[in-house]
């Protein structure tokens, strides 16, 4: 629910500003991590559906970060160079939907009754999603790192400094919790998700009511 409230503020501020892709990419991000926990909720309270364990691999293992990081791709690079990327990745991401949807899955019993990458019969598929988690990771955080420091070194006022940190660290936290639920903690990574999804708003809100001006050309 936090994270439609927060999709929806993304998604009005981009249409007050079309040329932004960014954030038309962040509010995608927003949309599927919310929408991966609600596959979560699902599991959690009417039990296990196959339906709903491929949707939520999708939303989670291949859409969780990546979109959040290609708003952070079209906000630092040339919009070529961010475009060609796009296509890749999107490939990539479709073609590993597919395998997802059409691959046959292993009794629940398999993982304990909990959600995870191991109920696909098909286990190469999960070699894909470690590549697309790398790439989330270094736009997504990396991204963010690196305009925390050029904010921390260039601009007087440190708020959209503190703001980019933020979101470097709610980017994080899912992959932490990520790492948990391969070793049957599955309530931590719930526990991340929803902790990351809040630290990246007040990221953002607080990089939004910042005065200091942009030091990114694309957002200028």
């Amino acid at each position: 629910m936090f994270a439609a409230f927060f999709f929806t503020e993304l998604m009005q501020h981009w249409f007050r500003h079309r040329s932004a892709t960014y954030l038309l990419w962040w509010a995608i991000g927003v949309f599927f991590y919310g929408a991966g926990t609600i596959t979560e909720s699902i599991h959690a309270l009417a039990g296990y559906s196959p339906a709903n364990f491929k949707v939520w691999y999708i939303f989670g293992a291949l859409l969780g970060g990546a979109p959040l990081a290609q708003g952070t791709v079209y906000l630092l690079l040339k919009k070529q160079t961010a475009h060609i990327l796009t296509i890749i990745l999107v490939c990539v991401i479709l073609v590993a939907g597919v395998l997802v949807i059409l691959s046959p899955l292993k009794p629940i019993e398999t993982t304990g009754g909990k959600l995870g990458g191991k109920l696909l019969e098909w286990s190469y598929i999960r070699a894909i999603t470690p590549f697309i988690n790398i790439y989330a990771f270094v736009f997504l955080v990396g991204g963010a790192c690196y305009s925390a420091y050029l904010y921390y070194r260039t601009v007087i006022d440190k708020s959209k400094f503190w703001g980019i940190v933020l979101i470097a660290a709610g980017g994080l936290l899912p992959g932490i919790g990520g790492s948990f639920s391969k070793f049957g903690h599955i309530e931590v990574l719930y526990v991340t998700e929803f902790i990351g999804i809040c630290m990246i708003h007040a990221g953002y809100q607080k990089m939004k009511e910042s005065s200091a001006p942009s030091v990114h050309s694309n957002q200028r």
